[in-house]
C-alpha cells in the first residue's frame, strides 16, 4: 500500500489540512489515520470509500496511480473519476496517436494509467483526426472480421459509459478480460451491464459489468499491417451463417 500511503499524504499536504483534522473529518483517529499515512497498516474497504470520498479521487487511483508522477489538471477523467488518462502532445500542441504494438499488450492492463508507460509507446499522427483522444489498440483472432492478428484498430476516447451507442464498435479494456474489441448493446433493462458480440457468430454474446471497464475507446479507424485475404473479408463467415441457418430450420421443422 506504499502508492496508497503516498497518495493521501500528498493530498492531505495539497489542500493544507492537519492529521487530526481530516481524521475527524473521516470519523476515526489520529493514530489509525497516521498507521495509513505512514504505511503501517491498510485501510477496510469502508475507510477507504470514506478517504476515496473526501478527496473526490477513486479508490481505482488512490492505491494504483502514484499521483506525485501526475499533473491532475491535464489529465481526462470517466464519470465517478474511475479513471485518469495520461495525455501526450507534442511542440505544437497537436495529440500524439500512441499505438500499442503486440509485445506491451499484455502489459497494458498494469500500465494504461502510468505516463512513463504511455510515454514510451510508439507515436503517430493523423492529420483527419483532429478532436479527442486516439490511441491504438492490436486486435488478435478472427471475432471480428475482416479485422484480423496484423489489424490495430484506432479508437476515440470515451469519457462516460452513458456515450456508448449501441450497435457501435469499441475497444474495451476491463479487469477480467485486458483489451477486447466488441460490438456492444447495453441490457435492456439493466443500464449498468453491457451486453459484447462478435462479428463472429461462432463466438457467444457475454455480459460485461460498468464497473468492470476500466477504459472504452470508440472505433474511428483501423489499418492492417498485412493483405486481406478473401475468407479475411467475409465469405467463411456468410458460409457460416446460411450453415447455422440450415440448422435452425432442421431444428424448427422437428418441432
Amino acid at each position: 500500500m506504499s502508492i496508497f500511503s503516498d497518495n493521501i499524504r500528498l493530498l492531505r499536504n495539497q489542500i493544507g489540512i492537519s492529521q487530526q483534522k481530516l481524521s475527524d473529518d473521516l470519523i476515526i483517529t489520529r493514530v489509525r489515520f497516521a498507521k495509513y499515512e505512514e504505511g503501517k497498516s491498510e485501510p477496510p474497504f469502508e475507510i477507504l470509500k470514506r478517504i476515496s470520498k473526501y478527496f473526490h479521487v477513486s479508490i481505482d487511483i488512490l492505491i494504483n496511480v502514484d499521483l506525485q508522477k501526475i499533473p491532475l489538471d491535464s489529465l481526462l477523467k470517466m464519470e465517478d473519476n474511475r479513471l485518469l488518462l495520461p495525455i501526450i502532445i507534442d511542440k505544437s500542441g497537436r495529440d500524439y496517436i500512441e499505438i500499442l504494438p503486440y509485445k506491451a499488450k499484455a502489459g497494458y492492463l498494469s500500465g494504461y494509467s502510468d505516463p512513463e508507460f504511455i510515454e514510451k509507446l510508439q507515436q503517430m499522427h493523423l492529420p483527419f483526426l483532429t478532436k479527442g483522444k486516439f490511441r491504438a489498440f492490436p486486435i488478435e483472432g478472427n471475432s471480428m472480421p475482416p479485422h484480423n492478428d496484423k489489424s490495430f484498430i484506432v479508437g476515440k476516447y470515451i469519457e462516460k459509459l452513458a456515450d456508448i451507442k449501441d450497435g457501435k464498435t469499441y475497444v474495451v479494456l476491463s479487469r477480467n478480460d485486458g483489451i477486447v474489441y466488441k460490438r456492444i448493446y447495453r441490457k435492456p433493462k439493466r443500464e449498468t451491464i453491457f451486453v459484447f458480440h462478435s462479428d463472429n457468430i461462432g463466438y457467444k454474446p457475454y455480459e460485461v459489468k460498468a464497473n468492470e471497464i476500466l477504459e472504452i475507446w470508440e472505433h474511428v479507424c483501423s489499418f492492417c499491417t498485412q493483405e486481406f485475404q478473401p475468407d479475411d473479408l467475409g465469405v467463411m463467415n456468410v458460409k457460416e451463417m446460411f450453415q447455422q441457418l440450415r440448422l435452425e430450420i432442421s431444428e424448427l421443422r422437428k418441432v
